[in-house]
């Protein structure tokens, strides 16, 4: 049977101390959290979790601990898109040795590439690497955004398995369903707001940002959905609006962040250049927080 991501898979923040360097014990205390919570899956080197500001070595690591640490409970998804075609197949390659599920390969950023590159560059990373590949688009941190057409062509190859689409429009989601040449390619939301709308539309589950905060209800969506409590469902989307709203109070990730450690749950705080939140923001933050947790949420 062909690997299909689905479910609510979260997109781990990488925890670090105050020198900013790797907190090996928090990344595993996150990783058990989120098992405990029921999750289907945990996504490691997303944008969530910096993997922009780690060094190779350092991804390597992060997705070594990731996958020791989830000991096969659930499938690994990580991170290791680069700038050049070459880079990528070098650490997914590496990926592969540490025993990850599947690589999510953000689209390569920086230039504004035509289509046909950015299929070629999948095309090649395919070709070279014994491991499933999850595209992942995210154009307003890219600059670059697959079309239906491209991911569409893309589908076709066996180990791409499916798509991560985090640009926030439901059009995008829709067009590359319809353009998805197996039933067994997955498209997943990630942007949370859209977790439902994408399953109501065919989707197979979300790789979300809030499941570091509020795995249990990002989970239910997915349960409630597939068990036909479409209203339950939805009351469970709606619970994440206020976290989702605060996110726009800092720079990814560090409300996040914020919130995790509001929680109890370590997560440091996030690599410079970006800073910590400001007081202001700070407080509304914790608002949102306690709020949720006197809701019972």
């Amino acid at each position: 049977m062909p690997f299909v991501p689905q479910g609510i898979i979260p997109a781990l923040v990488t925890p670090f101390h105050g020198d900013e360097e790797i907190n090996e014990n928090a990344l595993r205390v996150t990783v058990r959290r989120l098992i405990g919570a029921g999750v289907h899956g945990l996504f490691c080197l997303g944008s969530n979790g910096e993997f922009f500001a780690l060094s190779y070595e350092e991804k390597i690591r992060v997705a070594s601990i990731v996958a020791d640490e989830a000991a096969g409970a659930v499938p690994v998804f990580a991170g290791s898109g680069a700038e050049s075609t070459r880079e990528t197949i070098r650490l997914t390659r590496v990926m592969k040795e540490l025993g990850v599920s599947a690589a999510s390969v953000i689209t390569p950023a920086f230039l504004k590439l035509t289509q046909a590159e950015m299929v070629r560059h999948y095309q090649e990373l395919a070709a070279a690497v014994d491991l499933p590949i999850l595209l992942y688009n995210i154009p307003s941190l890219t600059g670059n955004s697959l079309s239906p057409q491209s991911v569409g062509e893309l589908s076709r190859v066996p180990s791409i398995i499916g798509i991560k689409d985090s640009s926030g429009a439901f059009d995008n989601i829709l067009g590359y369903l319809d353009a998805s040449a197996s039933s067994d390619f997955a498209v997943l939301a990630g942007t949370d707001s859209l977790i439902l709308s994408t399953l109501m539309a065919g989707g197979t589950g979300a790789v979300a940002a809030t499941a570091n905060v509020a795995p249990e209800t990002v989970v239910a969506i997915y349960e409630k959905w597939r068990s036909g409590d479409y209203e339950g469902a939805e009351r469970e989307q709606r619970k994440l609006r206020p976290i989702r709203s605060a996110f726009k109070l800092g720079t990814m990730p560090s409300v996040l962040k914020e919130m995790m450690n509001a929680l109890g749950v370590p997560a440091g705080w996030p690599r410079a250049p970006v800073n910590e939140l400001g007081e202001s923001a700070r407080q509304q933050v914790l608002k949102v927080v306690q709020e949720f947790q006197s809701k019972g949420e």
